[in-house]
């Protein structure tokens, strides 16, 4: 069965040359059009087609909001953004609207055809040259998390909450950093009433599941 699309953009030649490329695949059939987005949420939900490819500027409203408009009202409707702006928060807020998909229209034909195949049977896609921005963002609200959970404690208790992580005794540990076993113990004593903990076990627990190793060594990237 062909995938049902509908084509959502302002300017007409763009639509004109969407449905000559497509036209090419038998696996996808063309709807309709729309050049708004009102009209794009219109005939979305009168014609119900299985992907919205959209631009994000469209008079009467942006893509955006009207594509938050559709994933609300007709959710197995999947939408991809087909357009020029790679700014970040217009990607992330089209992914934040419902947005299975974000390309640029400098990606090529056979690009954007692989783009509708993989968006059409359910999967999520973002264009190349966005995907480092993304994860870049998703490392950095990793990071936060991370540096709230762990700011209690001095990059002392830090080191020593990682070797407890590791599995390591107060003697290991002293002789590792250069402390007195006395000392090492009144750290770790320290670390686990400032996390509220009562065991190693619980500490090292902590550890792993907040992702110490890896906020340590962004934070050294950091310094």
């Amino acid at each position: 069965m062909a995938l049902r699309i509908l084509l959502v953009d302002d300017h007409e030649v763009v639509r004109l040359g969407l449905k000559t490329l497509l036209a090419r695949q038998p696996e996808f059939e063309i709807v309709d059009e729309a050049a708004s987005a009102s009209e794009a949420i219109e005939k979305t939900l009168r014609l119900k087609p299985d992907l919205v490819v959209m631009d994000i500027r469209l008079p009467g409203g942006s893509g955006i909001a009207a594509c938050r408009a559709i994933t609300a009202q007709q959710p197995t409707t999947r939408v991809l953004m087909l357009t020029s702006y790679a700014e970040d928060e217009m990607l992330f807020e089209a992914i934040a609207a419902g947005a299975a998909g974000y390309v640029l229209k400098q990606i090529g034909s056979a690009e954007l055809v692989r783009a509708l195949q993989v968006v059409g049977r359910g999967e999520s896609l973002i264009d190349p040259a966005l995907t480092q921005k993304v994860l870049a963002r998703v490392r950095d609200g990793a990071h936060r998390r991370a540096e709230s959970v762990f700011r209690k404690l001095s990059a002392h208790e830090l080191k020593i909450l990682a070797l407890v992580a590791e599995g390591k005794t107060n003697r290991e540990i002293a002789a590792q950093i250069f402390l007195s076993e006395k000392t090492v113990r009144n750290y770790v004593s320290s670390i686990l009433a400032k996390l509220n903990l009562t065991s190693r076990a619980q500490a090292a627990a902590f550890a792993a599941t907040h992702r110490l190793h890896d906020y340590l060594a962004t934070e050294d990237q950091l310094s």
